[in-house]
C-alpha cells in the first residue's frame, strides 16, 4: 500500500516540526538560583583577593640591580669589565659575567658573590673589578643575570 503525499504530511506532530525543540536540541538552560549566585560571587570575590595579595606580596621580594660600566679586551684571551651592583645591605647577591665573541659564543664566564655590608643599612651599591680569561677573542662583555641568595 502506498501514501499519497498529503497522508505523510498529515502524520506530522501538531506543533509544526518533526520533532521538538527540547528533543533536537537538549532542555533549555535553567537559571542561577539566587543562593548559587551569592555564592559564586563570593568565590569570585575570594579569588580576586587572594591574587591582589600574591601580587602585593611578590612586589616585596628581594631584588637586585646592576649596570655594566665599562669593559675591555685587551687581547684575545683576556676580558674585563666594570660592574656595579644595587642590593639590601644585609643580603647577598650573585651575578655571572660572560664574555662573547663575534659569534654570540661565550667565550669567558665568572660568577661573583656580593656579600653583606656590615654597618650598613637599606640599599647599598657596590663595585666590582672582574678579570676573565677568554678562549678566543671577545667582542662583548656583559652582566648575564644577578640573583639574591636563597631565591
Amino acid at each position: 500500500m502506498t501514501q499519497s503525499p498529503g497522508a505523510a504530511a498529515d502524520s506530522r506532530p501538531a506543533h509544526g516540526g518533526s520533532a521538538r525543540y527540547g528533543d533536537r536540541y537538549g532542555a533549555p538552560r535553567r537559571k542561577l538560583t539566587k543562593r548559587a549566585g551569592l555564592v559564586l560571587s563570593a568565590v569570585a570575590l575570594v579569588v580576586v583577593v587572594i591574587g591582589v595579595a600574591v601580587f602585593a606580596w611578590s612586589g616585596n621580594a628581594q631584588t637586585v640591580s646592576f649596570k655594566d660600566v665599562n669593559f675591555t679586551t685587551p687581547d684575545a684571551w683576556h676580558a674585563t669589565e666594570d660592574i656595579q651592583v644595587t642590593k639590601e645591605a644585609s643580603q647577598t647577591a650573585y651575578c655571572t659575567v660572560k664574555a662573547l665573541d663575534s659569534s654570540f659564543g661565550v667565550v669567558g664566564w665568572k660568577q661573583l658573590e656580593f656579600g653583606p655590608v656590615p654597618g650598613a643599612s637599606g640599599e647599598v651599591t657596590q663595585q666590582a673589578h672582574v678579570a676573565l680569561r677568554t678562549q678566543s677573542e671577545a667582542v662583548s662583555v656583559s652582566i648575564d643575570s644577578c640573583w639574591i641568595a636563597g631565591t
